[in-house]
């Protein structure tokens, strides 16, 4: 590289300031060649690094394959989402039990995830994260589990359904208030644990987990033909799309990291100040 070409690179680099190039790509199914996926993802406008991590392949076992999907959006760290990132589907595929009942397996695998992570706490530091993770089992049947507010919605005939559950403080101050916790709602702000977290339920977390929970909740959706697509995405996006204006976004496109780019720049233009990771898997 010549002394222009470094020059040039520094400029871009500081032009750029604390948004870097987003993270894209794409894959497919090699089980079954009308199974497509892209990701894409683009830091907010904090002063933290991006806190975002995602998992998005097909993975061969044995005559199986599976599609492993998710999107880790931390908070006061970026540490614990990059370690679900590298933990949190192996210990789910650990499970003796996943082949045969693999909602009874991610049930477990979030709850051995989390006490690892609270386990870990001196070096993981604080902080935490949320999660959705998405199984596709052989192109036929999906597995969706999630804690916090990062949401998975599906496509059939162009309508959407959430399969997800956003787990907000509001609707589940019982809960919380019975762990001895409470729930603030001050003018202008959302409601809060401990008048801290914006979600009733996380990864880590450990100074406020005696009123958290991480119990996901888990979902099964067959795929049909009716099925058009699958959107996986941090709350940057969901803060400013509801789950039908996201399906409408990318009708009709075919390439699915196209889509997924697509959504993130609409999130954009809506102004969405936080980070933005989404995945998008495509039923052609």
């Amino acid at each position: 590289m010549t002394g222009k070409e470094i020059l040039h690179k520094m400029k871009e680099k500081v032009k750029g300031g604390l948004c870097p190039t987003p993270d894209s790509g794409k894959g497919k199914s090699k089980l079954t060649k009308n199974i497509t996926h892209g990701y894409h993802l683009v830091k907010g406008k904090s002063n933290h690094p991006m806190e975002d991590y995602f998992v998005a392949e097909f993975k061969q076992f044995d005559d199986n394959e599976l599609g492993l999907f998710a999107i880790y959006d931390g908070h006061l760290s970026h540490i614990i989402p990059d370690y679900l990132r590298s933990h949190l589907f192996d210990n789910i595929l650990k499970e003796p039990n996943f082949w045969t009942e693999p909602e009874v397996a991610m049930r477990k695998a979030y709850r051995i995830t989390d006490t690892k992570i609270l386990e870990k706490a001196v070096d993981l530091g604080k902080g935490g994260s949320t999660a959705v993770t998405a199984i596709l089992i052989n192109g036929q049947k999906l597995v969706v589990a999630n804690v916090g507010d990062s949401r998975a919605v599906i496509s059939k005939n162009g309508v959407a359904k959430q399969l997800s559950v956003d787990h907000e403080p509001s609707v589940e101050r019982k809960e919380i208030e019975d762990r001895g916790g409470f729930v603030s709602n001050f003018p202008g702000d959302v409601p809060r644990v401990d008048g801290q977290l914006a979600v009733a339920r996380a990864f880590g977390d450990k100074s406020l987990k005696s009123h958290l929970s991480s119990e996901p909740d888990v979902a099964v959706e067959m795929i049909d033909d009716d099925a058009d697509c699958i959107i996986l995405a941090s709350d940057g996006l969901w803060k400013v799309m509801s789950n039908q204006a996201a399906v409408d976004a990318i009708k009709g496109m075919k390439d699915a990291r196209s889509a997924a780019k697509c959504l993130t720049e609409e999130a954009l233009k809506r102004r969405s100040s936080d980070d933005i990771s989404c995945i998008v898997v495509k039923f052609h």
